[in-house]
């Protein structure tokens, strides 16, 4: 298989191909194996090496043979190092297990051939880390892909894979998805497993899943993994169909909004046009699209955003430290994290109680407001991606809140779904003067990944975004 046209194809019709006997799956994975090679020069996507064999796969899979790459934080294979973005790890710890999304990946078929970059404990909306160095655009490399799964992003942006792990907490699936202009999906809390190493990822906001280039490899894939495993907290209803079956949307009640649900930032004019006109293809297509919003205390939100990041990396940084015997300091930690995870081990848990109810408060409001609304429509980022340097994690002049206005400054939109564990999906529906692609986010109700998927796919038809090639890419 040439590269070129490796390239142009993505994870459904490759597994099409493996399948037909076409092409062998090691040609496939030749010609990945070029891809990566070419472009981790310019992008700095991989952690360490590529692997010069896949993992072991299942070639029955739905997706047999096709190249992967997995996110260096969370998820995680058995024998394969992690670093999780950070020095604090060293050079990295072989795993032990495979976790049990790890494990529907193998099964699904998948062909893992690396592990992709992300900041320091996925602790920023950019990729980078200290540890590892700056990730790079595809389409402007003197910009972010965003973060935290930038690696991964980057990666399936330019081609060199078609389809990759990622996770999000805070939007760290849709803010590298909007940036490189991919699919991103935020699947609702527990429609895939985060065990059995957590049952609720940062106080229940993390989930995990990918990036895709195409909407039928983001159905597909979610077809192929999602699903209770023994002992997860959700046991979620499985859909009424396959997901790749929901081609066609029914006639929606879709609410616009263009304000930050949280952070100080303002937003970019060719965010909100590319959400407007998003708004417009939709009534188009027979929705109807008014002005409207959920109502929240957006002070208490952010509070207790920071208070539900915090607490969580403290745990982290400490648990690792004490199996290492290390005292964090500088030499271990970016500035941020420093600082983070000092404000972290101040709070009580009365502090973390108080962030629930807010927490439950939000995700009451907004359940209410799909009781009318079928599907809110937003920016997904404040802008359409930020430049190298821009979120620097190693900067000690920023406080916890500092930071996290920071951050939040240019990724307002995303969060509310990571606390309401709702589903939610960017999708490139806008173009800069540069050639950039503009994110633009749809937020359905709880476990209704269904009605995601089918407005998505009529949105990929009606205003096709495959073609667009960025300056960084395989073949």
């Amino acid at each position: 298989m040439k590269l070129a046209e490796y390239a142009d194809l993505d994870a459904t019709a490759l597994a099409e191909l493996i399948r037909a006997r076409e092409v062998t799956a090691q040609e496939v994975q030749d010609a990945a194996a070029e891809a990566l090679d070419a472009v981790q020069p310019e992008l700095n996507a991989l952690v360490g090496e590529r692997f010069e064999t896949p993992l072991d796969y299942a070639p029955d899979g739905a997706f047999g043979g096709v190249p992967f790459a997995i996110k260096d934080l969370v998820l995680h294979a058995e024998g394969v190092t992690q670093r999780a973005g950070t020095r604090l790890l060293g050079t990295g710890i072989p795993m032990p297990t495979d976790t049990h999304l790890m494990a529907r990946f193998r099964r699904a078929g998948l062909a893992t051939m690396g592990v992709t970059a992300t900041p320091e404990l996925g602790f920023n909306a950019n990729t980078e880390p200290v540890a590892t160095g700056s990730v790079r655009n595809p389409w402007d490399v003197t910009r972010s892909p965003g973060g935290s799964s930038g690696g991964s992003a980057a990666l399936v942006a330019a081609r060199a894979v078609p389809v990759a792990h990622a996770n999000d907490g805070g939007g760290s699936i849709r803010i590298p998805s909007a940036a490189c202009g991919l699919v991103g999906l935020k699947v609702s809390r527990g429609r895939t497993s985060p065990g059995p190493d957590y049952a609720d990822p940062l106080l229940g906001l993390g989930v995990e899943f990918a990036v895709t280039r195409t909407v039928r490899d983001c159905a597909g894939l979610l077809d192929a993994v999602h699903g209770h495993e023994p002992g997860d907290r959700y046991l979620l209803p499985d859909p009424a169909r396959p997901y790749v079956e929901e081609a066609h949307s029914r006639p929606l009640r879709i609410a616009l909004h263009v304000s930050p649900f949280s952070g100080s930032g303002t937003v970019d004019p060719r965010c909100v046009a590319a959400t407007e006109a998003t708004a417009r293809l939709l009534e188009g297509m027979g929705h109807t699209v008014e002005q409207a919003a959920p109502q929240l205390d957006a002070a208490a939100f952010d509070h207790a955003n920071l208070v539900a990041w915090c607490s969580f990396l403290a745990d982290g940084v400490d648990v690792v430290a004490g199996l290492l015997g290390i005292e964090p300091g500088p030499d271990h930690l970016e500035a941020t994290t420093l600082v983070c995870a000092e404000y972290g081990r101040t709070l009580r848990a009365c502090d973390l109680y108080a962030a629930d109810r807010v927490f439950n408060a939000v995700t009451r409001a907004v359940a209410a407001f799909h009781q009318t609304y079928d599907v809110l429509l937003a920016p997904t980022m404040n802008v359409p991606n930020t430049a190298l340097g821009h979120l620097n994690a190693n900067d000690p002049a920023h406080d916890p809140r500092g930071w996290y206005d920071h951050l939040f400054a240019s990724a307002g939109f995303t969060a509310l779904s990571n606390v309401t564990g709702n589903p939610a999906i960017s999708l490139p529906m806008g173009r800069t003067e540069e050639g950039w692609p503009v994110g633009v986010q749809l937020i359905a109700p709880y476990a209704d990944e269904a009605t995601l998927l089918a407005l998505a796919a009529d949105l990929e038809r009606a205003q096709p975004w495959i073609g667009h090639r960025p300056a960084v890419v395989a073949g």
